[in-house]
């Protein structure tokens, strides 16, 4: 029973931690799962993000970020702060597809 307990907890732990990539923006702190501060300097950036137009270019690990309307269809519910110092995590918006993905 408690090796099931310590499989599942560590199942979740890393869906819980995977790059997903279908965003959906709240306007509530509390609904999200992470918190985004936009910075205007790539070197600061965990992740420099493309938005994209198509659902199926939003894979893991790209960098690509497709903004749902719809939460269920989400993969992360987002909150944009405009402050770094509660951010779980920093972003760069490129214009360019291949500077996508993790810089940290």
């Amino acid at each position: 029973m408690l090796r099931t307990l310590i499989v599942l907890a560590g199942l979740l732990f890393f869906i819980g931690n995977a790059d997903a990539q279908i965003i959906y923006k709240t306007d509530w702190k509390s609904e999200a799962a992470k918190k985004v501060y936009v910075t205007d300097m790539p070197a600061e950036a965990d992740i420099v993000v493309f938005k994209t137009e198509w659902k199926s270019d939003a894979t893991e690990d790209s960098g690509q970020w497709y903004f749902t309307e719809w939460k269920d269809e989400a993969d992360l519910i987002v909150y944009f702060t405009e402050w770094r110092s509660e951010a779980d995590l920093v972003i760069y918006y490129t214009e360019y597809k291949e500077e996508a993905g993790k810089r940290k």
